[in-house]
């Protein structure tokens, strides 16, 4: 069996499976946090029930991404000792940093939001769900700071008595180049997904003329923060296009299955040909976008495959650093498709429900409620080609991944691990719909109201044993 590729495939999986509950949770807690703080500002009702609903759906989510990511730090020891033996003096801060400040700040918050309502001062109330957003944002924040790192290693010293790379500045880590806009990159992705889940939800009860007051202004919200996640998206992902141009240009070349270095290089919508595109038999091309993704100007060089590849044996070595064409091609170009759709779809909804209308045609709610899927797979197409798309290297020009995996741990055991959590999180996988789609589609909470008997005086918190 071959060991580094079951380790691959299942630090893979259980990758992409978390990272669907992440933006989830980044998306709404922001969601909640602005329908708390309208409620807090206007004292209309349907901001403080529509801040219910969304917060129950945010918190099963929040739980199941919590047990999930719990399984990504066992495998750096399971299977990647060598990889943490090499960079643990750098990738264990930033980590160590997201667990003991971020998610702390998300999690205890969290729990006194939920059994905070009517029982603490509402100001108080307000402030922990923002600051469970700006935990969920920070623990982003250096998580990527981490990743960044294996795409574009800074601020550090190579040791070669102890084979390790050592941490010499903490600053350079925070303030990598590729970080700066990988992280407004994938939030503005975690917003989008927020924002399609709420149109998806709020559209299925409004085509059944349910809850309106809620829904419609849910609604709303949803197709605003999708607008302007799109529109971020975009603008960031331009901009870590020409960092990921001139700090690793074999991801980009692979990006667009670009085998001969161009000046000015054209970007392929769409490509019909060999596999691994180097014979193409139909290419559906816009001129010299390529070079201003990549470089900023219409005319600017791009390198491609086959001289990156002559570069990199001459300065690394023998071997292949090409990574896998076909997927860095079409997982690049899924990315920018459901990119492209979402914001279409933001777009259009905000002129269909303008001044308070609601479209009578069946077809546009089924789209909508169908939206919700765009942000999941425009988030893994995107996860996969940044880790493919480094491929051979673990960390950029410092170790490559086959040198990262554990050698004492047999195929059999990695075999093993791989299937039972695949069963595992395909369990969870009915788990979380079931609980989502339960809740998504009961009516948000009444408030009650209080009978004549009742004390006006505010209820004090309790403990009961």
């Amino acid at each position: 069996m071959d060991e580094l590729l079951l380790a691959r495939l299942q630090f893979g999986v259980t990758t992409v499976y978390h990272f669907l509950f992440v933006p989830v949770t980044i998306g709404l807690s922001l969601l909640v946090a602005v329908l708390q703080t309208a409620w807090h500002r206007t004292g209309k009702e349907r901001y403080k029930k529509a801040a219910k609903f969304w917060g129950k759906l945010f918190t099963i989510n929040f739980a199941l991404g919590l047990v999930t990511g719990i399984v990504q730090e066992f495998q750096f020891g399971m299977n990647w000792s060598d990889y943490s033996r090499f960079v643990g003096d750098i990738f264990g801060a930033p980590l160590a940093i997201e667990a003991l400040l971020a998610f702390f700040l998300e999690s205890t918050f969290l729990g006194l939001w939920i059994f905070g309502w009517d029982r603490i001062p509402k100001r108080l109330h307000l402030m922990s769900i923002w600051l469970v957003a700006i935990g969920t944002t920070l623990s982003a924040y250096f998580i990527l700071a981490a990743n960044s790192w294996m795409q574009n290693p800074v601020g550090y010293t190579y040791n070669p008595e102890t084979g390790r790379a050592e941490l010499e500045s903490f600053t350079a880590v925070l303030t990598n180049p590729v970080l700066q806009w990988t992280v407004p990159h994938t939030i503005f992705g975690c917003w989008v997904t927020g924002g399609l889940l709420m149109v998806a939800v709020s559209a299925w009860h409004l085509s059944r003329r349910r809850n309106k007051d809620v829904m419609a202004t849910s609604l709303r919200l949803g197709l605003v923060t999708t607008l302007i996640g799109a529109v971020g998206f975009f603008v960031s992902g331009d901009l870590l296009g020409k960092v990921m141009t001139e700090t690793q240009p074999m991801k980009m070349a692979a990006a667009e299955a670009l085998y001969e270095t161009s000046a000015p290089a054209s970007f392929s919508l769409f490509t019909i040909g060999t596999l691994d595109g180097r014979e193409p038999v139909f290419s559906l091309e816009v001129p010299y976008a390529l070079s201003f993704l990549g470089t900023g100007t219409l005319d600017g060089e791009v390198k491609g495959v086959n001289d990156l590849q002559a570069e990199y044996t001459e300065k690394y070595g023998p071997g292949d650093y090409r990574p896998y064409i076909p997927i860095t091609y079409w997982g690049f170009r899924i990315m920018v498709g459901a990119g492209m759709a979402m914001g279409l779809i933001a777009v259009l909804g905000l002129w269909l429900t303008r001044r308070g209308r609601l479209p009578d045609k069946p077809w546009i709610w089924k789209i909508a409620i169908w939206s919700a899927v765009l942000p999941f797979v425009a988030n893994s197409a995107g996860w996969i080609f940044t880790e493919m798309g480094r491929q051979p290297w673990l960390v950029f020009g410092l170790l490559k991944t086959e040198a990262g995996v554990s050698p004492e741990v047999p195929g059999g055991t990695v075999l093993t691990s791989l299937l039972v959590f695949t069963v595992l999180y395909g369990i969870l996988a009915v788990v979380e719909l079931g609980l989502m789609l339960k809740f998504a589609k009961k009516d948000p909470p009444e408030e009650p109201k209080p009978s004549d008997d009742e004390s006006a005086d505010e209820p004090q918190l309790t403990f009961a044993y």
